[in-house]
């Protein structure tokens, strides 16, 4: 399956998530019967001075659970005796930081002992060292409960301690000490409104409003547990009551963060959080969690080489309020975060979740982990793919460089775009986009990754303006030119609608102007998909042919060799192979020399010096491994106006296994290219070889290469002038012929002999494909137009 919202394909044990919200679930109100959602007593210390006490002072420590700053100016903390109702007060000022305590200092004994750390409030209080009541209280007001005291008007938190307290929340601690104080666990977070389960008894450790935040661990904030490298430093490990705000909401687990983040660029605020079903939280929801630290990696393309997300598992989730304003998205182009602009990874090989610090400012990959999970805006991005099936848009910031003169973005070859970042449906639905379109205003999701690629989870559905671009249309030819394309037409088979035949009919008729020849990839056999052992093609073709009659095209005619059934890659049961489709009625003809078949090795023939093929349609050395399930390459002779020409059309090995360019590996390895770069060098012998008998003879290879223009595989087959690249000619910011995640790239060539490369030859890439959302292909087609010498 390929969505990451997430469907996970395992189990958790345990009770599930919502099952522990709900039984931690307690919404604050007035006083302290519920749990509260920020200020509670978080320690308290009653034998300051005493003989053996380690400080001279009593001290009562208040910590805020909270995710907002809360003012205590006006409140007072009280103490009574164990069982008395008589209550006095220090009062108190100021506010305190979420995450962060509030020390008060009281009574001094007469022994020695340690000053306390500066105090946040001074009193005159003298606590019993080993029982009695503490609350905090939110106005001046004295108590006068002896007992019930939870639920007096102002209380927002109660501490009886010592087994002789006449009130508590629940039951009381067990007796102080002169060296022992009552300290509230998870470094003050850990609130059921039971003193006994939430206080341990241990030596006191008075900290003040300078002290390290609080939480689980005497401080786990969201970005401890993210870290700064890929990895999480507490992975495996158990970590509770970690706060933070909860900004999106999923099927199975909803993503948080931390309003007070650190001043570290690397580490992450946010965290998902799987609770393998409904979460039981809304947006907004002010929260603590607990759970298992763990790094998660998503399937899909890439699988092990995919990055992993860092997750809590098998949460305890303790609602503290609802309403609470949600972190400031970051925002990452001009005026806020600006990604790096061509380096995704400095990783010069190995594995990016060893290789130690994120380096953010400098790499892609470590500038998009560094955000995992927080709320992310991108301004008005720019659309440099269209939307696709699965509800994803790839975009970048405004002002990022190597743009195409229709609004994407160019894949070179040290330029994997690292800005870019694919817009997801996984909350909220997606428009449909085209290349050049823009998101018009704020785009705010959370960030995730899945399927190689880091996911901006929009959180509201985005506005689309227009770019505008409409699909090309080429020149026509002149009359002394002949018009060669290549145009793959994605597993084209009989039984596909007749709107994607007369779509494709209309695109060879209109926009590519009826060239004279066309070579086509992916023609499927007569049944299509079934793999029910027909390999003939007649009928696809000949539905394909009658579109282009009815759109008002020529009368094409057609050359083709039928493979061996599931020996040629592509869609199982498919057999797909490239077919020459041309007409005869401005000049070309072709040359049949017939007796090949699936298995016959083709070759160039010499005869008083002018080469022919001894085959004609023929296949290039179909046995070669080089092709093993793989397009073995079709080979034709043609003649124009007499002039033969040598017409190879190839479909090379495709990019499946490669590794993603945001993996978990760098650089990616490409294992595919192995194949394609063995295909390139046979395809380059055989045109030497007709080049050998004649070196001005006339020879056109094309067709889907499936590498780029700057790849080792164009490089075998132009090396020492033996063929020109089309594609190479062109402006950079044309040279692209399918979007594929974001980047536009070539992958379609038309290569022409050095004798045709003298001509005054126009080359075109045909744009009405991959730049739109509604396809009949991806791919887009090219052409070629060429006075023979």
């Amino acid at each position: 399956m390929r969505r990451n919202d997430r469907v996970r394909l395992r189990t958790v044990a345990g009770a599930s998530a919502a099952a522990v919200v709900g039984a931690l679930l307690a919404l604050p109100g007035g006083t302290a019967q519920a749990v509260s959602p920020d200020i509670v007593i978080s320690q308290v210390y009653g034998g300051g001075g005493n003989s053996g006490a380690p400080y001279t002072n009593d001290f009562i420590e208040l910590y805020n659970r909270g995710t907002t700053a809360v003012s205590v100016t006006g409140w007072t903390v009280q103490y009574a005796s164990a069982a008395g109702s008589s209550w006095s007060r220090t009062t108190l000022s100021g506010s305190i930081a979420p995450g962060r305590y509030y020390l008060v200092q009281e009574a001094a004994g007469a022994g020695a002992g340690a000053a306390l750390p500066t105090p946040d409030a001074t009193g005159t209080l003298a606590l019993s060292a080993t029982a009695g009541k503490v609350a905090v209280v939110t106005n001046g007001t004295a108590l006068t409960c002896g007992s019930g005291c939870a639920t007096q008007p102002g209380v927002k938190d109660l501490l009886g301690y010592g087994g002789t307290a006449s009130s508590a929340e629940g039951t009381p601690t067990g007796n102080l000490s002169n060296t022992t104080a009552a300290l509230r666990a998870g470094g003050g977070a850990t609130d059921t409104d039971g003193n006994a389960a939430d206080f341990a008894l241990t030596a006191p450790a008075p900290r003040n409003s300078a002290s390290p935040g609080g939480g689980s661990g005497g401080g786990t904030r969201i970005h401890d547990v993210q870290g700064a490298a890929h990895l999480s430093p507490r992975s495996g490990q158990s970590v509770s009551a970690v706060p933070g705000v909860v900004t999106a909401v999923g099927a199975s687990g909803f993503w948080y963060q931390d309003p007070v983040p650190d001043a570290d660029p690397a580490t992450s605020e946010a965290l998902y959080v799987y609770t393998t079903g409904a979460p039981g939280v809304a947006v907004g929801d002010s929260v603590t969690v607990g759970g298992t630290v763990s790094e998660y990696r998503p399937g899909g393309t890439g699988g092990a080489t995919n990055l992993t997300t860092t997750e809590l598992t098998t949460p305890a989730v303790a609602v503290l309020a609802h309403g609470a304003p949600l972190p400031a998205p970051t925002v990452v182009g001009s005026g806020g975060r600006v990604p790096p602009a061509a380096l995704i990874s400095g990783t010069a090989s190995g594995d990016v979740e060893s290789a130690g610090p994120l380096k953010p400012a400098t790499d892609g990959i470590d500038f998009w982990e560094s955000l995992e999970g927080m709320r992310v805006e991108l301004d008005n991005a720019a659309v440099v793919g269209p939307r696709t099936s699965f509800g994803e848009i790839p975009v970048v910031p405004q002002g990022s460089t190597t743009r195409t003169g229709r609004g994407g973005i160019l894949l070179q070859a040290a330029d994997g775009n690292p800005e870019r970042v694919i817009v997801d449906d996984v909350l909220a639905p997606t428009p449909t986009a085209d290349t050049g379109d823009t998101l018009a205003g704020a785009t705010v999701g959370v960030l995730d990754y899945s399927f190689g690629n880091f996911k901006l989870l929009a959180t509201a559905t985005p506005t689309v303006t227009s770019g505008g671009i409409a699909p090309e249309t080429t020149a026509a030819p002149t009359a002394g030119q002949l018009a060669v394309a290549t145009f793959n037409v994605e597993n084209l088979a009989p039984g596909d609608p007749q709107s994607k035949f007369d779509g494709l009919a209309a695109g060879v008729v209109t926009n590519l102007r009826a060239p004279d020849l066309v070579a086509l990839e992916e023609i499927q056999d007569n049944s299509g998909a079934t793999d029910n052992g027909t390999v003939a093609a007649d009928q696809t073709v000949a539905k394909l042919v009658a579109a282009i009659s009815a759109a008002g095209g020529p009368a094409y005619s057609y050359r083709q060799i039928n493979p061996q059934n599931d020996q040629d890659g592509g869609q199982p049961g498919g057999n797909i192979r490239q077919v020459f489709l041309y007409r005869t009625d401005r000049g070309l003809s072709f040359t049949d020399r017939p007796g090949a078949g699936a298995t016959t090795a083709d070759s160039v023939v010499a005869t008083a010096g002018t080469p022919s093929l001894a085959y004609s349609p023929g296949r290039i050395d179909p046995g070669n491994p080089a092709f093993a399930a793989s397009r073995k390459p079709l080979a034709g002779e043609f003649r124009w106006n007499g002039r033969p020409v040598f017409v190879i059309a190839n479909h090379f090995n495709s990019k499946g296994g490669d590794q993603p360019l945001f993996g978990r590996y760098q650089q990616p390895a490409r294992p595919s290219e192995t194949q394609r770069h063995a295909q390139a060098t046979v395809v380059r012998a055989f045109t030497d070889q007709i080049l050998a008998v004649d070196p001005n003879a006339s020879v056109i290879v094309l067709g889907d290469l499936n590498d780029f223009e700057f790849s080792q595989t164009a490089d075998i087959l132009t090396a020492g002038g033996a063929l020109v690249d089309l594609p190479r000619t062109l402006p950079p910011a044309e040279r692209y012929t399918y979007v594929y995640e974001g980047n536009s790239q070539v992958l379609d060539h038309i290569l022409v002999s050095p004798a045709l490369a003298a001509t005054a030859y126009a080359y075109d890439i045909v744009h009405l494909n991959s730049e739109f959302a509604a396809q009949l292909s991806d791919h887009d087609p090219q052409i070629v137009r060429i006075l023979l010498p």
